[in-house]
């Protein structure tokens, strides 16, 4: 079987760098009649827009089996598990805790530490509750508010015992894909809806972090963001100015305003009625000190110019391709990690998320993933590279622990180092669990 592989000197391979697998509460928790309806919920029942017509109603049913799988994931050697709370289970559409949903989480983090996991928790992966959303959802400021009154009561519910709060999961999807271009819930669409979600959940953001530093100062906390690194299709200054632009306004129009307090400049070429609405201390309250920041990456991103000063998205040309039709591009992960290094002021930051889905095939109970294994391989090895460059990365989490319900895609897509079984929910360990595992155990 292939393994994973690292430089014998690497400082990956010491203890203190922290290993972990990563999942998100409606990919997999289920129990739907336990919680409120969120907007993934309403989404999944518009026709088309979920492609096998399926939905998070069961998932992969870890509410039921999570005892199981806290040991699936304790039996993998990891230092650290990366989960995320359904807002809608632990809290009613009045404010108030639901005690239930929140003694769930608490039993969930109590195991896990037990077993010596550190536990990182995101307060939001993209299942805002509906109500919220009734009421305008991250188009309404007081959402953000909203937000940050879930993330007192559940940092004062899980307290310390959590190694890591983020805030936030990929606040460029519930923004862009959500709210601009309408491929994922709320499917809403229209670039100042797109502009001005984005603030108002970078505003939550800020707003969550001065909470949780008066309730868990001991702990870290700090926001995940994804990147995918964008390339000119040519080397013409076009295409280059292009893919300038197309960076600025997917990937740093959530970096800068953190690290920054400002967005970048790409803001003023926007005509002026899609520009986000932004209060006196906005940025104040965005840029306050983070104590991590989560990097999430799959792959890069390819831009021409549109010949309208704009840019337009290509498609990959370049082989292997994933069985997302994204282009397996490890060189552009360390170029991403090297470049923000030489270009911000960074705090520490985490490999929150990085993988691949492929079409797994079990052969006599098994599943023989080996391009899985070689997209971690190269990853990993990018990883390496980038910190020997002098980047500052703590810890690597391998998306996903388990196949899980894939948003738009539904079930059709499958990321999990663990293969799950839909009909019997029976997991199965891929060759890449076994190959991460025995990284893990080959550590100095």
């Amino acid at each position: 079987m292939p393994k994973l592989t690292l430089p014998t000197e690497s400082k990956m391979l010491q203890r203190d760098f922290i290993y972990g697998v990563a999942t998100s509460s409606f990919q997999i928790e289920g129990a739907r009649a336990a919680r409120l309806p969120c907007i993934w919920d309403t989404f999944c029942r518009q026709p088309g827009a979920i492609v096998d017509g399926s939905h998070g109603d069961v998932a992969c049913e870890h509410i039921a089996r999570w005892q199981q799988d806290v040991e699936l994931i304790a039996n993998l050697g990891v230092d650290a598990y990366r989960l995320s709370i359904a807002w809608g289970r632990v809290m009613d559409e009045h404010g108030q805790p639901n005690q239930e949903g929140i003694r769930f989480y608490q039993n969930l983090v109590a195991a896990l530490t037990a077993q010596g996991i550190k536990v990182f928790v995101t307060l939001y992966h993209w299942d805002l509750p509906q109500y919220l959303e009734d009421q305008g959802g991250w188009l309404n400021r007081q959402t953000a508010y909203a937000f940050a009154e879930y993330a007192d009561v559940i940092s004062q519910a899980l307290g310390e015992q959590v190694y890591s709060y983020a805030t936030l999961n990929e606040p460029f999807c519930s923004a862009y894909l959500g709210y601009e271009v309408g491929i994922h819930a709320p499917g809403k669409k229209g670039q100042r809806y797109g502009r001005q979600a984005a603030h108002h959940l970078l505003l939550a953001h800020g707003l969550a972090m001065q909470v949780l530093r008066r309730t868990v100062p001991s702990s870290e906390c700090g926001i995940v963001l994804n990147f995918s690194t964008a390339y000119g299709a040519s080397s013409s200054a076009a295409d280059t100015h292009a893919a300038q632009l197309a960076d600025q306004y997917h990937n740093l129009w959530y970096l800068q305003p953190l690290l920054e307090g400002r967005y970048p400049d790409v803001l003023a070429l926007l005509p002026e009625d899609v520009r986000p609405e932004i209060g006196a201390d906005d940025m104040a309250i965005i840029s306050a000190k983070n104590d991590f920041i989560g990097i999430n990456y799959y792959t890069r991103a390819v831009f021409a110019s549109d010949g309208k000063g704009w840019f337009a998205q290509c498609e990959p040309t370049k082989t292997p391709l994933t069985a997302m039709g994204w282009e397996v591009v490890p060189e552009a992960f360390e170029k991403l990690l090297v470049d923000l290094h030489q270009r911000f002021s960074l705090p520490p930051l985490y490999i929150t998320e990085n993988g691949a889905a492929f079409d797994d095939q079990i052969v006599d109970g098994a599943i023989y993933d080996k391009p899985r294994i070689d997209y971690f391989n190269s990853h990993l090895n990018a990883v390496h590279n980038a910190i020997e460059q002098g980047v500052n990365i703590r810890g690597y989490f391998a998306w996903s622990l388990m196949d899980n319900f894939e948003w738009a895609l539904g079930y059709s897509k499958r990321f999990g180092i663990v293969h799950v079984d839909y009909h019997t929910q029976q997991r199965t360990l891929k060759d890449s669990a076994l190959a991460y595992k025995g990284l893990l155990e080959n550590r100095l």
